[in-house]
């Protein structure tokens, strides 16, 4: 497992009884997760209670909201290395920012900068920004899709933040702009994608990600360039282990220089929290 490193202000505390808490910048907030299958959590927990500023709950109905226990702002930042990302807690648990995923940052920004080129990224499913910041931090040009709106929104102000001008935004089915993008000759790099496990299109079209990823990837290899640099495939999905990520990327892109792994953040009780597997296929 590969963990995350170079947050100044994000850690995680503690974990428990299908819970985790974690320090955003001073602002500790308690959030279920569905990997944390092991007891204890209010022992661990104790030391911090009188920091927490809210907790996510689940409801039996579906969905779930925020109980906020102290008064808390509407969003803050939080620093890795030398980049700040806007945290504003929404819907379904989310803050806008997988800490875990530093991990790849760290490693697309290195590969952008040793190339010695300059270096076109297509992020897919691109939420709030944060890869799009990393690796136009790192010198490349990129251009950011998401059929989200507010995520897209958010992500500028994730780029203005950090003083960024050169990442395109675009509000867009996935799939629909690289059909586009194949018939326009636009080509890419590399190119980063964080699928859902599940969705709708615009029009009602269903994706599920064990039965579609191979054929997007697939689809996705026609707008990348002659001289590729990497193509990063992200997982959330229970039970869709890194190899099967790495068997997709061998399959499509052949098997040099493949690499998948878990990835995960540390935490102070001194374990590891599993948060999901990464695939890279990198040419050197």
């Amino acid at each position: 497992m590969k963990t995350a490193g170079g947050w100044k202000d994000f850690e995680v505390l503690a974990t428990g009884d299908g819970k985790k808490l974690e320090n955003w910048n001073g602002i500790v907030l308690s959030r279920p997760d569905p990997q944390v299958i092991w007891g204890g959590f209010d022992e661990r927990a104790k030391p911090y209670l009188s920091r927490i500023y809210a907790a996510y709950r689940r409801s039996s109905s579906g969905g779930g909201e925020w109980r906020e226990l102290k008064r808390m702002p509407e969003q803050w930042t939080c620093t890795w290395n030398n980049l700040k990302f806007i945290v504003k807690p929404m819907g379904f648990k989310h803050t806008g920012i997988f800490p875990e995923q530093a991990v790849n940052w760290q490693r697309m920004q290195k590969l952008i900068k040793e190339s010695g080129r300059e270096i076109k990224v297509l992020n897919l499913f691109a939420y709030t920004g944060c890869a799009s910041v990393a690796c136009s931090s790192a010198g490349a040009s990129v251009t950011h899709v998401d059929a989200s709106k507010g995520m897209v929104e958010r992500a500028k102000q994730n780029a203005a933040l950090n003083n960024i001008c050169n990442i395109r935004f675009i509000v867009d089915d996935c799939k629909k702009f690289i059909e586009r993008e194949i018939r326009r000759g636009n080509k890419y790099d590399a190119i980063i994608m964080d699928p859902p496990s599940y969705g709708r299109g615009p029009n009602g079209e269903m994706w599920k990600i064990e039965e579609n990823l191979f054929d997007f990837v697939l689809l996705c290899k026609q707008v990348l360039s002659s001289n590729p640099l990497f193509v990063l495939i992200n997982s959330y999905t229970t039970g869709l282990q890194a190899g099967v990520i790495a068997n997709v990327l061998s399959l499509i892109f052949g098997s040099d220089n493949v690499e998948a792994d878990e990835i995960g953040l540390k935490s102070k009780e001194g374990i590891v929290l599993p948060c999901g597997n990464s695939g890279f296929k990198i040419w050197k």
